[in-house]
């Protein structure tokens, strides 16, 4: 029951027909290289979205480490905070130097 309900608010993303989409002679170059082929075009790289900054999870990160930092700076210890938000030492270590 839960693994459908995922799929269903999962987004597919439909094909589009090259013919709708490419001028006739852009398409009769592309299919010099490739013909009958799914072909994934990404976007320009000026156009990406950073990761996590459509789900939300970049902010929670953001909150986590931060809340790691006021920790350590309140003196918890390092192998503390990495048990407490099961993380490495090496990752807690990362983010509370990071801000030094």
């Amino acid at each position: 029951m839960k693994t459908e309900n995922k799929i269903k608010n999962k987004q597919v993303k439909k094909y589009l027909k090259a013919e709708t989409v490419f001028p006739e002679k852009l398409l009769a170059e592309i299919q010099k290289y490739a013909q009958g082929e799914l072909i994934y075009i990404p976007k320009p790289k000026e156009t990406r979205e950073k990761w996590g900054s459509s789900t939300g999870s970049r902010n929670a990160i953001k909150k986590r480490n931060d809340e790691i930092y006021k920790n350590f700076q309140s003196g918890v210890t390092i192998v503390s905070l990495a048990a407490r938000y099961f993380l490495s030492v090496e990752s807690i270590k990362r983010i509370v130097y990071k801000r030094e």
